[in-house]
């Protein structure tokens, strides 16, 4: 094995030998077991930030910590994040320790890749001017578990802290990330109907300076008759539907021809005019028909006050459009984050589908949506902004697969005692050995610091322990089918994955800690 740093220089086997006993993981084997690890050591020095291994390397030793200290970090999302420190000083050791950590855990590391039979899942590197270790290789490592049984009782407890602290910083990562998401997609969808509203709000004021002047001017050169034949045309406009189809070049044509007539007529605002009644869907023949009665000296002044009327109407219909939007998304967002209500509740799940839709709508460009929702579904009980985290997760990873361009098919359905939630993926697919081990802690297909390996972990305690369903996979080039069952409110049964679905078939993702079947 070609290690990182030197031999530990002036380490005779009887200071190694001293040195390993005085370690937690070793105080329980016996002499001979102790002659036979020392045989096997491997010590050797680190400088200050020398690397002992990265992340996503094949996992190749177990790695113990004599002197020093190791800071184990892990890239995710282009930022290094410190996940933990490991020291031998008892000060640096304690200050580390405010989570629970096993005095055990900072004396050695590596353990969890070689039993999973994977690759390191964080980057260690040394910390301190001389930081010694002795490595044991992988084959070496599991004789050891076989020999020395000791070490095996210390190693698992710390084994456990290690994941159960993973998932626990993992689900804080997890609740950023998602306020991260709800924030720009809540920024993205307010920032179309947030214009609106700035724009009528700065253009209100010189408009209504406008309504006021043509109003006076119309009013002065007005007679009682035509003021009541331009009242009557307003009226009608107040009472026109919007246009159902606009034809956008027969649009212009007619906005052009009603402007060109309006300037010869004398009006100061004759584009405003023209554009004002073509987008009611209106032509020049339309607006003769209604002015036949005015004179020609008053002419001009109705249609600057017309198209003034027009305007303020166009900016007060913009207002009404952009408030309820923007009510829309703050009740999407508050239904997603789950505000203001208790943690357990009933509640329809094409609700929390909607709203991660919703949330995430600006990554959802070049992507088609199909809905696939049975009618008059039954409530879960439940917790549904863990939920939200789940819909999140899936729908996030289904359009990050489609790479820009897909079907997204989101189907909810009733079976038996349960509700069954399908997200549905035109994907690339996952590889089939890759397939049994995607709800695996710390498991990831992408590439190194895109991806913690616990979101789809997450996804399934929070489906399988917090509601008592299941959550299974199913992929293929071009499609991939996650699966969720959910018990119905009331229900007692559990709603584990029937053993003869299309979900647990070959090339279906078994539960973890599960053969496939």
């Amino acid at each position: 094995m070609n290690a990182p740093g030197t031999t530990a220089p002036g380490m005779t086997a009887p200071e190694l030998r001293s040195a390993l006993r005085g370690l937690e993981v070793f105080a329980g084997i016996t002499e001979e077991q102790l002659d036979w690890l020392v045989s096997v050591s491997r010590p050797q020095v680190l400088t200050d930030g020398e690397v002992l291994f990265r992340d996503g390397e094949e996992a190749t030793g177990f790695h113990v910590l004599l002197s020093g200290g190791l800071v184990v970090t892990k890239v995710v999302d282009g930022r290094e994040e410190v996940l933990t420190r490991h020291s031998t000083e008892e000060e640096s050791a304690a200050a580390d320790d405010h989570d629970g950590k096993p005095p055990a855990a900072h004396r050695f590391t590596g353990e969890l890749p070689l039993l999973t039979d994977g690759a390191y899942v964080a980057t260690a590197a040394a910390s301190g001017p001389s930081t010694t270790v002795v490595a044991y290789p992988k084959a070496v490592f599991f004789e050891m578990l076989t020999r020395c049984h000791g070490v095996a009782a210390v190693l698992i407890p710390v084994l456990a802290w290690r994941i159960k602290s993973s998932e626990v910083q993992a689900r804080k990562r997890a609740t950023v990330e998602a306020l991260g998401t709800l924030a720009a997609g809540l920024a993205h969808e307010l920032n179309n109907p947030a214009a609106a509203v700035a724009r009528a709000a700065q253009e209100l004021a010189p408009a209504l300076d406008r309504l006021t002047r043509t109003a006076q001017d119309w009013g002065a050169a007005a007679t009682p008759a035509e003021r009541a034949a331009l009242d009557r045309l307003t009226a009608e406009l107040d009472a026109l539907p919007p246009p159902v189809t606009t034809d956008p070049l027969a649009q212009a044509d007619a906005e052009e021809e009603i402007a060109d007539w309006a300037e010869g007529a004398g009006a100061e605002r004759s584009g405003l005019l023209g554009s004002g009644v073509s987008d009611l869907g209106l032509e020049l023949d339309w607006l003769l028909h209604r002015v036949e009665g005015l004179g020609k000296e008053s002419l001009a002044c109705a249609l600057d006050h017309l198209a003034a009327l027009l305007e303020i109407r166009s900016l007060a219909a913009e207002l009404r459009a952009a408030g309820p939007r923007i009510s829309q998304l703050v009740s999407a967002t508050r239904d997603y984050a789950n505000l203001d209500r208790a943690p357990e509740q009933r509640f329809p799940v094409t609700e929390g589908l909607e709203n991660t839709l919703v949330v995430l709508r600006a990554k959802l460009d070049g992507i088609s949506i199909v809905r696939a929702y049975e009618p008059d579904l039954p409530e879960l009980t439940g917790y549904p902004s863990e939920l939200n985290q789940v819909w999140t997760n899936l729908v996030d990873n289904a359009v990050e697969a489609m790479e820009g361009a897909g079907v997204l098919t989101l189907s909810v359905r009733s079976e038996g005692v349960c509700m069954v939630v399908e997200v549905t993926d035109t994907g690339r697919g996952i590889p089939a050995e890759v397939l049994p081990r995607i709800f695996e802690p710390f498991y990831t297909t992408k590439d190194v610091g895109k991806g913690t390996g616990l979101g789809l972990h997450l996804s399934y305690r929070i489906v399988t322990q917090r509601h008592h369903g299941s959550l299974t996979a199913r992929s293929r080039p071009g499609e991939t089918r996650m699966v969720v069952r959910l018990p119905f409110a009331g229900s007692t049964q559990s709603c584990a994955s029937p053993a003869q679905t299309p979900d647990t078939a070959p090339g279906a993702a078994p539960a973890p800690g599960t053969s496939p079947r």
